[in-house]
C-alpha cells in the first residue's frame, strides 16, 4: 500500500513521513543492573501543519509472562525536527535527512539527540543528557529505527548507572489502523 503523504505536511518532514500515526507492540529489555522483562508500548507521531516537525510521545507498561499489562513502566514526548540535505555519494546523489530530536521524560532527564534518516532507516546518538539532581545516572544512548514489512522495529542501546554503551531495549510495533 502506498504511503499518503499529507498536503499539509511540511516538506522537510516529508522523508519521515512514514512514520506518521500511532504503533503498538511489544518489546524485551534488560540491563546489567536490572532483571531482563517484557514490555508493551504505543509510539504516537503527529504533526502540526506546515511547522518543520513531528511530535513524538510513548508509552510502555510491563508485561507478565501472559502478556498483561502489569503497571506503567516509560514515558517520553517530544520533537522530531529533520535538517534536510543532500550528500554526493560517488557518481550519483543519495539523500539523506539530518534529525536532531529533543526528549523530555518524567523520571527527570532530557535529552538532544542527532544523527539522520536514509529512507527508512534512522540512526540517532545522544548529543546531550541532562538531569536532575534525583534522577537516575543516564550518560548517553543510541537509536536505531527502521521500517521493516511494515512494521516498526527500533533498538536503544544505553550507557548509565556506571555500565558502558549496551543493549538495553528493542521492540517490533506494527501500525494501529
Amino acid at each position: 500500500m502506498p504511503l499518503e503523504i499529507p498536503s499539509d505536511l511540511h516538506p522537510d518532514c516529508v522523508p519521515l513521513a512514514f512514520l506518521l500515526g500511532t504503533w503498538a507492540g511489544a518489546g524485551v529489555g534488560g540491563y546489567p543492573t536490572i532483571e531482563s522483562f517484557n514490555f508493551g508500548q504505543e509510539v504516537v507521531f503527529s504533526y502540526t501543519p506546515d511547522k518543520p516537525f513531528l511530535k513524538y510521545e510513548s508509552r510502555s507498561w510491563l508485561l507478565d509472562e501472559d502478556g498483561n499489562q502489569v503497571r506503567p513502566l516509560a514515558m517520553e514526548s517530544g520533537y522530531w525536527r529533520p535538517q534536510p540535505r543532500t550528500e554526493e555519494n560517488g557518481t550519483a546523489g543519495t539523500t539523506r535527512t539530518q534529525l536532531e530530536v529533543v526528549l523530555a521524560h518524567p523520571t527527570g532527564f532530557s535529552e538532544i539527540w542527532v544523527g539522520e534518516a536514509d529512507g527508512a532507516k534512522i540512526e540517532l546518538r545522544t548529543d546531550v543528557v541532562a538531569r536532575t539532581e534525583t534522577a537516575k545516572e543516564y550518560t548517553a544512548g543510541h537509536r536505531l529505527y527502521g521500517l521493516v514489512q511494515g512494521d516498526l522495529l527500533w533498538a536503544f542501546d544505553m550507557a548509565a548507572m556506571g555500565q558502558s554503551m549496551q543493549s538495553h531495549l528493542s521492540a517490533q510495533l506494527k501500525p494501529v489502523k
